[in-house]
């Protein structure tokens, strides 16, 4: 069984994926990377995950998460044995998005982050959940835990990620591709692009959700990449 590692999406932990953890098979032994505290770009970030996880790996990575799985198979195809893709994009950073981020990061350096944060909660989530307060509280509290040199930094590494289309087409390994119908940050049309390019992709839509899927809708998750990982490696 390959060993399943789980990527944190930008200024997240491993609280992203705390309702996922306890429902994922035993077997997979799953373990929350750090790589994004510890690197200033998706390279590196990759680069890292391979040199501290041992044999074949199932990477399941959101929105960021997502971009150091893609550049991880791309550095080495043959240790990967699957990837799950929640919530994120293989393009590069968009002109538009490039201008944004580099205004939140002038506000972040003026100790604003807390203005910058609560405001991306729209774009973070489904109307619905958006009214949740419990549930952004949680949110807010996971990215501003962060830190602003992280908020920095992270935000600085998905502005210069590389352009993972290069080189999708040519990945063997099974793919699961999972995204929010309401996704603001990674629309379904970054979606839609990414299972263009990879045939052997398995596409999951998630109802009534935006960019925080294992937040916003932690049982539909679970349900769809249990099965996925059921399908894709059964038990022996």
């Amino acid at each position: 069984m390959p060993h399943l590692v789980l990527l944190p999406g930008l200024a997240c932990d491993e609280r992203l994926w705390e309702a996922q953890r306890p429902a994922l098979p035993p077997a997979f032994d799953a373990r929350v990377s750090d790589v994004q505290t510890r690197n200033d770009t998706i390279e590196a970030m990759a680069a890292a995950v391979l040199r501290e996880h041992a044999g074949p790996l199932m990477l399941c990575g959101a929105s960021m998460g997502g971009m150091v799985a893609m550049e991880a198979a791309r550095q080495a195809p043959e240790r990967i044995a699957g990837l799950a893709l929640l919530g994120t994009s293989a393009r590069p950073e968009p002109p538009d998005m490039f201008t944004m981020r580099e205004a939140a990061i002038e506000l972040f350096e003026r100790g604003e982050a807390r203005d910058v944060i609560e405001a991306n909660v729209y774009f973070a989530f489904h109307p619905t959940q958006a009214g949740d307060p419990v549930l952004v509280q949680r949110y807010l509290d996971i990215v501003l835990d962060a830190g602003t040199a992280q908020l920095i930094a992270q935000n600085r590494a998905v502005m210069r990620r590389p352009d993972a289309r290069t080189h999708l087409a040519s990945l063997q390994a099974p793919v699961l591709l999972m995204c929010g119908d309401d996704d603001k940050l990674a629309p379904p049309e970054h979606t839609r692009e990414m299972a263009a390019l990879l045939p052997q992709a398995e596409v999951v839509w998630v109802p009534q959700c935006g960019h925080m899927l294992t937040m916003e809708k932690p049982e539909f998750v679970n349900a769809a990449l249990n099965a996925w990982l059921a399908k894709t490696f059964p038990p022996a």
